[in-house]
């Protein structure tokens, strides 16, 4: 009887062996709209290789393509390149059923997992430039090696490249990667601008805090000379005619270099919040500003965060509720400020009924997101003529800033 799930040849001696999560919209905050996949692949050397394995409840579909290529239990070497349990779910079962020679990750990868399943599993930790041989001379594939890349914060400590020369192939776990399902395995078969919003997605959402690392991976890459003919990443297609592509969209995005582009978030009670936003926004596009208004009521955290990837203003608007900011903009600034979004210019404003304290809050927020602020606003109740004219100006002069400093090559 045959596998209900096939593995798909990525290469002469490499097949993707992944899992397709069609259903997933929730990702630890993060909305994923389109859904992913668990990638994992097998390099079928003289000792057979898993890199990676999928998140716990898709063990049987890995299996099965596993097994449309060769018997799992022949699994002679299995590579960890991290340890988040979407790669890592049904690596103890892996290795109940394989009993593969070794297991190989990272050495804060060794410490994940064994923290992760709670156990002493029996993992050997590699270092940066280590190699292995999983076929000699004189073999049906010929030499064939992985060589190991500590890439830590690439998105967790523990993460790693695996790099086969002989195939330049570069097994890049959550790096270059994006939350899509797709019937396509690789990225040339799908269409430019939906590569590129999901992997701004990604980047924003994922990789952002950690783009002063993603800067040195770039010198570190060169500086090793790696050719590279492909890359496989953890999550959605992967590269290879167009790995430049994705390889300029995160050499801008790690620059972090802001634009005209202005985000306005806000919340609103009884619309006079609301009100207030609509007329900043006005002032903005007069200033010289784009502008992407984003009412909490209907906007997803994670799509704030894509929006503010490239943008250069982040304006903030809330009510106050029993003496804090509104509910939703607070989770939306707590999101924001841990992906360390740089190079912003920003302002708070809101309406209130007797004591006004959200706009205050916002500001420390902010100030602690290294934002520079531009102004506040607030008003009790109801907005009049004259405090909407004073959003009109706080937005029109927030637009001109950015459109200075982009003008100026800040």
């Amino acid at each position: 009887m045959g596998s209900p799930f096939r593995a798909q040849r990525i290469a002469d001696d490499i097949y993707w062996v992944g899992a397709i999560d069609w259903s997933v919209r929730d990702f630890h905050g993060y909305r994923t709209g389109r859904g992913t996949t668990y990638n994992a692949y097998l390099i079928m050397g003289e000792k057979i290789t898993l890199v990676d394995t999928v998140k716990a409840p898709f063990k049987e579909e890995l299996l099965s393509r596993i097994q449309d290529v060769v018997d799992p239990a022949k699994i002679d070497i299995i590579i960890s390149n991290h340890a988040e349990m979407d790669h890592s779910g049904c690596l103890p079962d892996l290795i109940e059923l394989a009993k593969p020679e070794k297991v190989y990750a990272s050495p804060k990868g060794v410490e994940a997992l064994r923290a992760h399943f709670r156990g002493e599993l029996n993992i050997v930790p590699v270092k940066d430039g280590d190699e292995i041989r999983i076929s000699g001379e004189g073999t049906a594939t010929g030499p064939l090696s992985v060589r190991f890349m500590q890439t830590p914060f690439l998105h967790w400590p523990d993460s790693m490249f695996s790099y086969v020369p002989e195939r330049k192939a570069l097994f890049c776990q959550d790096a270059f990667g994006m939350h899509l399902a797709s019937a396509e395995r690789f990225a040339e078969e799908l269409p430019d601008g939906l590569l590129q919003e999901e992997a701004s997605r990604y980047y924003a959402n994922i990789l952002l805090p950690f783009s002063g690392f993603i800067t040195k991976l770039f010198a570190k890459v060169e500086a090793a000379g790696l050719d590279i003919a492909m890359a496989l990443p953890d999550h959605g297609p992967i590269w290879r005619s167009k790995f430049g592509l994705v390889l300029d969209w995160y050499r801008q995005w790690a620059a972090q270099k802001p634009s005209n582009k202005a985000v306005v978030l806000y919340d609103s009670m009884w619309d006079s919040t609301d009100v207030m936003a609509r007329a900043i926004t006005e002032g903005l596009i007069h200033g010289g500003a784009s502008v992407k208004v984003m009412p909490l009521s209907g906007s997803h955290r994670s799509d704030l965060a894509t929006e503010l990837l490239e943008a250069g203003a982040l304006v903030v608007g809330s009510p106050t509720l029993n003496n804090q900011m509104f509910p939703t903009v607070a989770d939306a600034l707590c999101y924001l400020k841990g992906l360390k979004r740089k190079n912003l210019v920003g302002a708070a404003f809101g309406s209130y009924g007797w004591s006004g304290e959200s706009i205050r809050q916002i500001e420390e927020v902010l100030a602690s997101m290294d934002v520079e602020l531009a102004g506040s606003l607030k008003t009790q109740y109801v907005p009049g003529d004259e405090t909407l004219e004073q959003c009109h100006l706080l937005g029109e002069r927030i637009g001109e800033r950015i459109s200075g400093r982009v003008s100026a090559g800040a």
